[in-house]
């Protein structure tokens, strides 16, 4: 069998399966099924590859995705996030637009830590929209802010996302963690300034209101007790990473612990707030694992039946630039992410597009940051992105579509810019994992 009817027989096959209701994990398994029996002598060489899939669900590098997931139920359960949003709120006084900022700097906050950017867009959607409607912001000051979080989420450590990509792709977890930060600050920083132009272009668009004063003391006993303590977990857990005392494992094992104990500090650890934030992180948990296992088999069949080498030599076949080469895949991945769930998209392209990045000379943590990050503006991509739905189930009644498109604009913009960024200086990706 030719490569490409290898390739087709696979992809159709998880296609097919995922058209008619599968989920995306046992469409894989089943695809994987299939391929074995037809690629690698039936019975045997499904056995062989069910035994290769198990073999990958051990390793190491896997131990953060559990730790991360628990250490952002904790912060969303006992109400740690909640105090955040609060504190922030009140430090910001009578700053034009200051819900906006609230939004992008205790948003990116939970996003990081949750993990998933669909959960913390509907969070945020039904939190934040309903209060900045009822003080008269207009609906890109409240809408963009949010639907730009993710960008943030995504490349900030710790992002459980980050670190199962690393995982499918096989390169360095903390590296990779590490790499985002960089980028990730020069990202909030070109959405505090959207939000700040957007309230000088246009006043009415976030109208001030009375807000009680409070004194230097008690903004600082704000920022002291609300605020710093549930940043300070992040970054303690960046600066260990980056000095190389911890493995990534052992700081996602920290970073829990340190939510523990701040949610005991503040009074807030109770016995209903544990038991949902395990039973949260472990169906997330299962369902990373179960994905782990499918695209370790995918993978495998891949290269077993020569799909993988086959493409990679048809890609390179015609002669384009790497930078050219680089934004075909980009597009690749805008385009799926309008149809498909990010972990779908990482199953279905890592086996196919790191070979490949492999073989352009591409550094491979620089081009798994481009791909996290490609795969955060599909989500907000109009007309089909996924988030751009989610903030329609929970905006306000009486939100168009229209108003989400044009509210996600702007951010869409500083993500191209940050890649455009990362494509002319990698340096900015690469610097601090070189430490």
């Amino acid at each position: 069998m030719e490569w490409f009817e290898a390739l087709g027989l696979l992809v159709g096959t998880i296609m097919v399966l995922m058209a008619v209701g599968m989920p995306v994990a046992l469409a894989f398994l089943a695809a994987n099924i299939i391929g074995a029996w037809v690629f690698m002598g039936g019975e045997r060489g499904v056995t062989q590859l069910l035994n290769n899939g198990l073999g990958s669900l051990t390793k190491y590098a896997l131990m953060p995705i559990p730790l991360f997931l628990l250490m952002g139920e904790i912060f969303f359960h006992t109400g740690l996030g909640g105090r955040m949003f609060s504190a922030i709120d009140k430090l910001l006084g009578r700053l034009p637009g200051r819900l906006s900022y609230v939004t992008v700097l205790g948003g990116t906050a939970f996003s990081t830590l949750s993990g998933s950017s669909m959960g913390s867009t509907a969070l945020l959607g039904s939190l934040m929209v309903p209060e900045m409607s009822r003080r008269g912001y207009k609906s890109h000051m409240s809408i963009g802010p949010i639907l730009g979080t993710g960008g943030l989420a995504i490349i900030i450590p710790p992002s459980a996302l980050a670190v199962l990509l690393a995982t499918l792709a096989q390169i360095d977890v903390a590296a990779l963690l590490i790499a985002g930060v960089i980028p990730g600050l020069i990202l909030a920083g070109l959405y505090i300034g959207t939000i700040w132009l957007q309230t000088r272009i246009d006043p009415s668009a976030a109208p001030a209101y009375d807000v009680e004063p409070l004194s230097f003391g008690r903004k600082l006993a704000l920022l002291l007790t609300e605020v710093i303590p549930m940043v300070s977990v992040m970054a303690i857990i960046i600066v260990l990473m980056i000095q190389g005392f911890v493995t990534p494992s052992e700081a996602a094992a920290f970073g829990a612990l340190g939510v523990l104990i701040l949610a005991a500090l503040f009074r807030c650890l109770t016995w209903e707030a544990m038991k949902k934030s395990v039973i949260g992180a472990m169906r997330v948990t299962l369902m990373a694992y179960l994905i782990v296992f499918g695209s370790a088999t995918f993978s495998q069949l891949l290269a077993f039946s020569g799909a993988s080498r086959g493409l990679v030599n048809w890609a390179t076949s015609f002669d384009l630039a790497p930078l050219a080469m680089l934004l075909v895949m980009f597009a690749v991945l805008l385009l799926l992410g309008m149809f498909m769930e990010q972990i779908s998209i990482m199953l279905l392209t890592v086996p196919i597009f790191f070979p490949l990045a492999q073989s352009l000379g591409f550094d491979p943590i620089w081009f798994a940051l481009i791909m996290l990050l490609s795969l955060e503006i599909s989500f907000t991509t109009p007309p089909f992105g996924l988030l751009l739905f989610v903030m329609k189930g929970v905006a306000p009644a009486g939100t168009t579509m229209r108003e989400i498109y044009t509210s996600a604009f702007p951010f869409i913009f500083c993500s191209l810019f940050i890649v455009a960024l990362l494509i002319a200086f990698p340096s900015l990706a690469l610097w601090l994992p070189s430490l």
